[in-house]
């Protein structure tokens, strides 16, 4: 039997049985961890003005990504795309939670953390006082976007690649 022999009819674009929305923000996520950490080098490179550039690109996209994710979500559910799992649904569920936990508040912090560099950098941005918060608090982020990344691809293989065979 193939590896992906229970795709659904409503399947995305990956053969999976996830939807297009779930395939999206999958693949999204491997784009979004190497620019951060490209964006975070750019500011260690004094590149100042292009970090800002990229992290405020980078925020907005994954804002209209998650919004389209939970409209996806809430109007088309996602547990159906489930069915055929090597996982139970109580499984599936335990790894939606772990994931949770760290999707939930790292867009949360994220938006403290651009929204402080907003108010404390002068424009064009340059270090100043509020450089050694917003390096802590931007590593922070970055660590829960990079826990939100591995936590959600778990999950997707969890839920939408494993299968029996």
């Amino acid at each position: 039997m193939p590896l992906f022999a229970h795709v659904t009819p409503n399947s995305g674009f990956l053969p999976t049985r996830a939807s297009f929305m779930l395939d999206a923000v999958f693949l999204a996520m491997f784009l979004v961890v190497p620019v951060m950490f490209w964006s975070i080098r750019l500011a260690k490179q004094g590149k100042f003005a292009l970090h800002k550039k990229v992290q405020l690109a980078t925020a907005l996209v994954l804002l209209v990504a998650v919004i389209a994710f939970e409209v996806d979500m809430r109007l088309n559910g996602w547990l159906d795309y489930t069915h055929g799992s090597a996982y139970t649904k109580q499984a599936i569920m335990k790894y939606l939670y772990i994931h949770l936990a760290f999707a939930i508040p790292t867009p949360l912090l994220w938006i403290v953390v651009i929204v402080k560099a907003l108010r404390k950098f002068p424009k064009p941005p340059i270090p100043g006082e509020h450089s050694k918060s917003h390096k802590r608090l931007g590593w922070i982020a970055t660590i829960g976007m990079v826990l939100t990344s591995v936590t959600g691809w778990i999950f997707y293989y969890v839920a939408f690649v494993s299968s029996f065979v």
